[in-house]
């Protein structure tokens, strides 16, 4: 299968999950115990404001590879009309670059860079 011939949207739909899988372990290790407080907390980084948030600064940072870099880019290119009502089509179209590109990189098999990535993002909230 070649990951570069998948539908951007299918990678972030799988960037989506497994980028809240370690979104939802690292809050339950700050030992939150409470169901809503953990849905509380996730929104400072699954909501689309968030996820463009975290994609500006990896770029801005100069944190991403040339490949990563065209995968983000064939993403928020994609031709798209819809997007969530609260937000504008820019930040959704960030936010599911982002996703994308986690998913690109657990697809080619570079769950190293998966980590080093949300190590990132989730050490940005602590800063």
């Amino acid at each position: 299968m070649d990951v570069n011939e998948i539908n951007i949207l299918v990678l972030a739909y799988l960037g989506d999950t497994i980028y809240e899988g370690y979104v939802r372990e690292y809050l339950i290790n700050k030992r939150i115990s409470n169901v809503n407080d953990l849905q509380k907390e996730s929104i400072n980084f699954v909501s689309a404001k968030s996820q463009a948030k975290f994609l500006t600064q990896l770029m801005e940072k100069n944190l991403l590879s040339q490949e990563e870099l065209d995968i983000v880019k064939r993403a928020r290119n994609y031709r798209n009309s819809r997007h969530p009502k609260n937000c504008d089509i820019i930040t959704y179209k960030h936010a599911t670059a982002l996703e994308a590109l986690i998913g690109y990189l657990h697809l080619v098999k570079n769950d190293k860079r998966v980590n080093q990535i949300m190590k990132y993002i989730l050490s940005e909230e602590e800063k």
